[in-house]
């Protein structure tokens, strides 16, 4: 089933270099096969068991000055945590202690827009398109002096995962993606769904008015609550857990860059042209050469693929994944067991 991928590329170090080169990724050589490495099951943990990280740290990286959480030994192997929207660093609250116990560093930084996180310059665009996202967290690693990670997310943090395996392969170590492949095009998104698919994205079209705009920035917290339910529909939240989160949504950016991020997707606003080159290539829909497992919640009321729609999408070593039990969208922090364990056994392919 697994199949041992070639990783012999060139070697792409900061955004800077990576600009020029990211058109000539080509598809990946593969090799023969190998045993995976034998699996470490990891305690049992129940969700909501955690409410509370460390302190967190700031870093300047890049554009932005990066809020994150950090847990683990400092010279274990690391590993780079992203949430989605409408959501924050607590989807992790309780996969983090799990993975630190394993003696893997944890990363988990708040996106643009969120919690702590600061753009730097109030003359930098309040951008949220997918490219953005993604050379962040390349500015992050750098920052933080860390050269290769297992990265894994879930929504907004699944597609920023899945495009820097994409386009910075030699910095990833392997791939976890809720939801599977979700890089995206404009060029795509133009295109007209079935009306029943259509519906489930009644948010973004919403967004794409004015009225949808100050809806948000009026009513975020009610907003976000609302998309919790429908996202993960046997998902028992309490106030406390949702407020814990939500409190990230009050960072100055947060509706500035959430509707640029849905008025992108639809081609109804610009991006920023140093980000040209990686949506020309992520608009081809590149294929993801590392370790990879992709996984998805039996629940999940938000918007998202099947499985069978994007496993050529993986060219490597690869398994997906169906948690049952009625997990929804917000998979980490609903069963985080099981991304945990998908965490520690994807670095072992």
């Amino acid at each position: 089933m697994y199949e041992e991928i070639n990783h012999n590329r060139r070697r792409f170090f900061g955004v800077a270099a990576v600009a020029v080169a990211a058109a000539e990724f080509g598809l990946p050589t593969i090799a023969a096969a190998q045993q995976p490495k034998a699996s470490v099951a990891v305690p049992a943990v129940k969700a909501g068991t955690h409410t509370s990280f460390g302190a967190l740290k700031q870093i300047d990286a890049g554009v932005l000055d990066i809020g994150y959480a950090e847990a683990g030994p400092a010279n274990g192997p690391v590993v780079l945590l992203l949430h989605g929207w409408p959501y924050d660093i607590y989807s992790f609250v309780d996969v983090a202690p799990v993975l630190a116990d394993a003696g893997y560093r944890v990363i988990i930084p708040y996106l643009r827009g969120y919690g702590t996180t600061r753009l730097l310059s109030s003359q930098t665009p309040r951008n949220g398109q997918q490219a953005a996202l993604a050379a962040d967290m390349i500015a992050l690693l750098d920052a933080l002096k860390i050269e290769k990670v297992v990265v894994a997310g879930y929504d907004w943090g699944a597609r920023t995962a899945d495009i820097m395996a994409a386009l910075w392969p030699e910095r990833c170590k392997a791939l976890v993606s809720v939801s599977g492949y979700l890089i995206g095009s404009q060029e795509i998104n133009r295109k007209p769904l079935p009306p029943k698919a259509e519906l489930a994205w009644w948010y973004q079209f919403y967004f794409a008015t004015e009225r949808g705009r100050l809806g948000y920035q009026e009513n975020r917290h009610e907003f976000a609550k609302l998309i919790w339910r429908t996202a993960s529909p046997q998902w028992a939240f309490d106030d406390a857990t949702y407020d814990r989160s939500a409190a990230a949504f009050d960072n100055p950016d947060h509706v500035e860059v959430v509707i640029h991020n849905y008025r992108w997707r639809l081609g109804l606003v610009e991006g920023e042209a140093k980000y040209d080159a990686y949506e020309k290539t992520l608009a081809a829909g590149p294929v993801i050469s590392i370790p990879t497992i992709t996984m998805e919640g039996d629940a999940n009321g938000a918007p998202h693929p099947e499985p069978s729609a994007y496993r050529a999408k993986f060219s490597g070593k690869y398994e997906h994944r169906t948690i049952t039990g009625g997990i929804g969208h917000n998979l980490p922090q609903e069963a985080p067991q099981a991304f945990a364990q998908a965490v520690i056994d994807v670095d072992r392919f």
